[in-house]
């Protein structure tokens, strides 16, 4: 008495076969993934650019600011002076600082939420534009499968 073995492999083949996997909606995920990824990153650059461009800007005129400190005065009370200009001068570059980088955050904030629901929508459409043809495929070869048998 030989026992027979059954094909595991065929049977799953079988049953792959009866229910194809659309290897192009997986294409698409990643494609949108792939854009949305490529978007972020391009609006993380601009705030790193402006933020650089910012930074520069201030540390170039606190340096500027500093050489006139830095002179030689004729009377010691000018030198108290130039100290509170230059202070007085600093704080208000920093206000001003500080408003630029509140600015590049709240674009990169707006652009990413815009990204977001954008991108959301698109895999929204995707997956249900390969559920929708699953399902439509999946129909046909349970009538074929019925009407074979």
């Amino acid at each position: 008495m030989a026992a027979n073995t059954q094909d595991f492999t065929k049977m799953l083949q079988d049953a792959m076969g009866a229910f194809p996997v659309d290897g192009k909606a997986f294409q698409e995920a990643f494609k949108t993934s792939a854009t949305l990824s490529e978007k972020m990153s391009k609006v993380a650059l601009e705030a790193a650019e402006q933020s650089t461009e910012i930074s520069s800007k201030w540390t170039k005129e606190t340096l500027a600011k500093m050489a006139t400190v830095t002179t030689v005065k004729d009377e010691p009370t000018d030198y108290s002076k130039a100290l509170t200009d230059f202070f007085s001068a600093e704080a208000e570059m920093t206000a001003e600082t500080m408003a630029a980088f509140a600015e590049v955050a709240k674009k990169v904030q707006m652009e990413t939420v815009e990204l977001m629901l954008a991108a959301g929508k698109d895999i929204s459409e995707d997956a249900t534009a390969a559920v929708k043809k699953a399902t439509a495929e999946v129909t046909t070869a349970a009538k074929k499968a019925t009407a074979s048998k």
